[in-house]
């Protein structure tokens, strides 16, 4: 947190980080090179892997909480905006990562996670999320006001720019108990906006915006940001999510098509200062991920992918102990898996809506689903004891042979030199393979 009492080198460094993001979308701007992507998860594997991605590639930390993941309330992660934000900052400097590549991001902060409740009062929730992760040092904040709420008969974009703009206010306001020096706080707004998590129907691609919804769009925003004096504040609403046209289900993939998104590619000649923000690029290939970059999709979002690879490390690694000690007495094997569908089953309020069809496929999908709505209970007490007692269980020296059989990336990297065979490098390693591709598509020479 960034209080009155912030050394001047604390401030020096959230400064450049966030000079450095507003440098590479103008140079994106300018060239259709370079960006960022943003690691929109608040586990700690992932965490860790992205620290690590950030070290070995030279680029920013680029992290964002969810209003879902961490809020006033502590969200489904249980945390808060100031214990977040200070735990990325702590995490990254034990492992050496200069203050200054450390950008801190608010995801979806609006009504989301109250919309069943009436307008006024998920906007008054929404203020106070907004308020407190400026204070807590947050860089730039996504202002998403595109959901619903339960008395909302309709909702118009005026509607959404209207509370977008109070949502801004309430941002500024905070801004301004920060030290003198500080930089303020940057912008992300718009109305064509993921649902948080990804699709919940397998059909067709998602409809690419339209260069008339992007001008009707920003200046319906910038129209209320005037009206409640705003007007300065507009210079830093430095990107528009936009939707072009990749999105994934439980089982399926929306690739990015470029001929499809060149007119909106287009309009970003015609919009000063903005880039465009692309959510739900996951499991998306590296050469997409490039051309996206190119077409001014300049911040790319990652989440679910980067829980899903955590998964698949954590179970292979499940298979590795099985054969390791599942016949050797006096063992008692984790149980990973049956207590992760355990917790989903006990509550299903984080994957109902998205996973349909027979008992079988949805059970399937619990685990296994692309939408990866398991996420949502690594949490769990009884879910975090299993992991922990796996990690126990293999701290012995683990064959070769077993991975090369389950984690086979992870078996070329240790014969190479590149990575020790222990649970949780080779769990980091995991994840990173996915940085990387993000990496290689944003990172210039």
């Amino acid at each position: 947190m960034l209080d009155v009492n912030a050394t001047k080198s604390e401030m020096s460094a959230a400064n450049e980080a966030s000079s450095r993001l507003r440098e590479i979308l103008s140079f994106n701007r300018s060239s259709r090179r370079g960006g960022t992507y943003a690691v929109c998860s608040a586990h700690h594997a992932v965490i860790s892997a992205g620290i690590q991605q950030a070290l070995a590639d030279g680029s920013l930390l680029h992290i964002e909480s969810t209003s879902s993941q961490v809020n006033q309330f502590g969200g489904y992660t249980g945390t808060r905006p100031k214990q977040f934000a200070d735990s990325i900052r702590e995490a990254a400097h034990k492992s050496g990562l200069p203050r200054g590549r450390v950008l801190l991001g608010g995801d979806h902060l609006g009504p989301f996670p109250w919309r069943s409740e009436p307008a006024s009062g998920a906007l008054t929730k929404a203020r106070t999320l907004v308020r407190d992760c400026v204070i807590a040092g947050y860089q730039k904040i996504h202002l998403d006001a595109s959901m619903a709420c339960a008395d909302d008969a309709k909702l118009t974009e005026e509607i959404i720019a209207e509370r977008a703009a109070m949502l801004c206010q309430s941002a500024e306001d905070a801004a301004l108990q920060l030290p003198p020096g500080t930089a303020l706080p940057v912008y992300v707004i718009g109305t064509e906006v993921p649902t948080p998590g990804g699709e919940s129907a397998e059909g067709e691609p998602p409809r690419v915006t339209t260069t008339e919804h992007v001008t009707r769009t920003l200046a319906i925003f910038r129209d209320r940001f005037e009206q409640l004096g705003l007007s300065s504040t507009w210079e830093r609403v430095i990107a528009l999510v936009v939707q072009p046209g990749v999105d994934f289900g439980p089982n399926s993939i929306f690739d990015y098509d470029p001929s499809k998104a060149r007119a909106l590619s287009a309009t970003i000649s015609e919009n000063p200062g903005i880039v465009f923000e692309a959510h739900s690029t996951d499991y998306q290939n590296p050469i997409s991920l490039t051309q996206m970059v190119r077409d001014h999709f300049a911040i790319l979002k990652v989440g679910p992918w980067l829980t899903y690879a955590y998964r698949e490390a954590v179970l292979s690694l499940s298979a590795i102990e099985h054969e390791l000690l599942g016949k050797k007495a006096g063992s008692r094997l984790s149980g990973v898996r049956i207590a992760l569908e355990t917790a989903m089953l006990r509550d299903p309020s984080q994957w109902k809506p998205y996973y349909h069809g027979t008992e079988d496929e949805v059970r399937r999908d619990l685990i296994f689903g692309l939408s990866d709505r398991c996420r949502y209970y690594w949490n769990q007490p009884s879910v975090e004891e299993e992991v922990a007692r796996l990690h126990r269980n293999l701290r012995e020296p683990i064959p070769l042979s077993l991975i090369s059989q389950y984690l086979p990336f992870e078996f070329e990297a240790i014969r190479a030199g590149e990575l020790k065979a222990t649970a949780e490098d080779m769990i980091s390693y995991h994840i990173q393979q996915v940085l990387k591709a993000y990496a290689k598509a944003t990172i210039t020479a």
